[in-house]
């Protein structure tokens, strides 16, 4: 018996470009004429592809185009790409809000969606009220929606407001209050598109660990958020979209790494135009790279070589004591550290300058590291003079012939120190 709770098949969703309906009625009469001949619709072998960047030569775009995969029952799926890629649209398609231009999907189970800040609910109804709208659209009898009101409403955390209509809800309350009734009304299949944005750090928290009880219970998640780390995190499987395509399609982490290495804007040298360099009145950047310790700009190295972050700046005022600091993001923007130097006396007066922090060996983990690199008066108030955020990037590598273990995969974590250990017969 199969377990899988989704098959999608050549799912394909074209759009036609500046209309308020998808076809002019000559698009319509030439559609009928060629089915009533046999033959394929003409309108499903032209259309650009979803690139938001570039302009197009047709009126018709592929918003979707060749889409082919499958999910299994209890798996939580992340559905990753940048703004335009085709991830609501393909949601949508699941949730039947709207329907393929071409290919087919089969699913198997009751879908609960969260596809934008109050989906599925009547402003005019109280929070009470849609409860159970929501639950009888989903097929739950009065009964076990009652069974499951108290547990809605604490999770939520809107019982003050749970008898005012929701059309006076913030976003916030919608959201909270949305997604209570989506996972605890019990649906074989939950969808929940980037809303979890909305709310609050600790909602997020409590959406991701439901999240993943709902998945432990053998339910299936399909899960769209910009946020790597909640997608690390959850998600067992990652599909990557791009200009409406699949891109690739394989383990989370290894996806994540895909796709912000090819949608960085990082790389590992960096001269600014003086016009637009980062910068105020003070200080402003000149250039940066990343460089091993030959004095060579380099876009990876081994884990057991050290690494040097190199910035050239100008300070424009004395009288200040700018100070330069490195900041280090892993793969999924999760800040690594921070490291900031001592303060120096000559800094204050006006000129270029060039500093270097060495990054050791055997400290960062293999994978993708960003950094940022900002100048910083500390004294006697705060003052960035400029922060040039995620501006270079490294690969770090791992030669696995070095291991002294015979486990070969990927250690967990951010850095990897070699630690001193020491160990003791105690008795033979």
């Amino acid at each position: 018996m199969s377990n899988k709770v989704i098959e999608i098949s050549n799912l394909g969703k074209q759009y036609r470009l500046g209309q308020v309906g998808t076809t002019t009625l000559s698009d319509d009469f030439k559609r009928w004429w060629y089915a009533f001949r046999g033959k394929e619709d003409p309108f499903l072998i032209i259309g650009d592809t979803n690139d938001r960047t570039k302009k197009g030569s047709s009126d018709y775009v592929w918003a979707l185009k060749d889409i082919n995969f499958s999910v299994n029952k209890g798996e939580v799926i992340g559905i990753i790409g940048k703004n335009g890629a085709g991830k609501s649209t393909l949601l949508k398609i699941l949730s039947r809000t709207t329907a393929p231009t071409m290919g087919e999907y089969k699913i198997k189970g009751r879908i609960a969606s969260l596809l934008e800040v109050g989906t599925g609910f009547h402003p005019d109804l109280t929070g009470r009220e849609n409860v159970f709208l929501n639950g009888a659209i989903l097929g739950m009898t009065k009964a076990e929606i009652r069974n499951k009101f108290d547990e809605i409403v604490d999770f939520s955390g809107v019982e003050r407001y749970i008898d005012t209509p929701v059309k006076r809800y913030s976003s916030g309350m919608y959201v909270r209050l949305a997604f209570a009734v989506a996972a605890h009304l019990e649906p074989e299949i939950l969808i929940v598109d980037e809303v979890l944005a909305v709310g609050d750090a600790e909602f997020q928290k409590k959406c991701l660990g439901k999240m993943k009880d709902v998945s432990g219970n053998g339910r299936t998640v399909l899960f769209v958020s910009h946020n790597m780390s909640a997608v690390n995190s959850l998600c067992t499987r990652c599909v990557y979209l791009k200009n409406g395509t699949v891109y690739s399609i394989g383990d989370t982490a290894k996806i994540v790494e895909t796709y912000l290495s090819n949608e960085s804007n990082a790389e590992s040298c960096k001269v600014w135009d003086p016009s637009v360099a980062p910068g105020d009145s003070v200080a402003r950047i000149i250039s940066a790279r990343v460089t091993d310790d030959k004095g060579l700009t380099i876009d990876h190295m081994l884990r057991d070589q050290k690494v040097g972050i190199e910035f050239e700046y100008e300070v424009l005022q004395e009288g200040h004591w700018p100070i330069p600091n490195l900041h280090v993001f892993n793969g999924s923007e999760e800040y690594a550290f921070v490291s900031v130097e001592n303060e120096l006396e000559y800094l204050s007066k006006k000129g270029k300058y060039r500093s270097v922090v060495w990054i050791p060996a055997d400290l960062l983990n293999d994978g993708r590291y960003v950094f940022g690199l900002a100048l910083t008066t500390m004294k006697p108030n705060v003052n960035v003079h400029f922060y040039a955020e995620n501006v270079l990037q490294v690969e770090v590598i791992e030669d696995i012939s070095k291991r002294n273990t015979s486990y070969n995969q990927r250690l967990p974590g951010v850095v990897r120190p070699q630690l001193n250990w020491e160990t003791t017969l105690l008795s033979d």
